[in-house]
């Protein structure tokens, strides 16, 4: 091997890994409101981790996945204190906005990188903790229904690994300053999360959408965070 490729190979080596501290440096400003706004600075949200995933490369490639850097922070400390607190329940991440923020079709809102959605953890017929399942074929999980029980085909929610999702994302939101704006999630199904052991932080604590979205948020829920912005310009 010559010099030069060695000393290329090196360089590549240190860019690989330099690069996630890189991107953690750097600091987001939003602007105006979740359905009126952009955003300086975005960040990707990590493709996965040891107890999360997204829910499409694609999506990724696509530039699907910004959020403001805040707001990542948020999400991967919460999924780093579930790996210790629910070590065998796992998440999967949706859609949030794009790198600059603005209009984000077909969504209403995900404007200015404070808006995530989150699929709905499942359980298999055996309790175990699964993925719902997203592909092209069910418009990355977002064409899903669940029918008159509550249920995918044999996959049911898993409200007590949400309700502690949503928890430990507003712990984690306040120890850095700031909080949840509101969580948008079926209201039909929102009586069994006040019925786990969370219930009565989450009634306290959490502002949860009394009427039913323009699409029904039953395979996934919406997080909006409460983060300062700048006025548009």
């Amino acid at each position: 091997m010559s010099s030069r490729s060695f000393s290329l190979r090196r360089l590549l080596v240190v860019i690989v890994v330099a690069l996630p501290a890189i991107c953690n440096a750097v600091e987001s400003t939003c602007y105006g409101t979740t359905s009126d706004g952009r955003l300086d600075g975005g960040v990707k949200l990590p493709w996965s981790g040891p107890n999360f995933k997204s829910y499409s490369v694609a999506a990724i490639i696509l530039g699907r996945t910004y959020v403001h850097s805040e707001v990542r922070n948020i999400v991967e400390s919460a999924f780093q204190s579930l790996e210790k607190s629910h070590p065998t329940k796992v998440y999967k991440y949706a859609e949030t906005g794009k790198r600059g923020g603005g209009p984000f079709p077909p969504h209403k809102t995900h404007q200015n990188g404070l808006s995530v959605d989150f699929m709905a953890p499942m359980k298999n017929q055996k309790g175990e903790s699964v993925h719902l399942p997203t592909h092209a074929f069910n418009r990355l999980g977002y064409d899903i229904e669940l029918d008159s029980n509550n249920t995918y085909n044999d996959l049911s929610i898993d409200y007590d690994a949400m309700a502690a999702h949503i928890v430990e994302l507003h712990k984690q939101a306040t120890q850095r300053g700031h909080n949840l704006w509101r969580v948008i999630f079926a209201p039909e199904l929102q009586t069994p999360l006040f019925e786990t052991d969370y219930g009565d932080f989450l009634r306290s604590n959490i502002v949860f959408s009394k009427k039913r979205s323009w699409v029904r948020h039953d395979e996934h829920y919406h997080v909006d965070f409460a983060v300062a912005c700048e006025k548009n310009k």
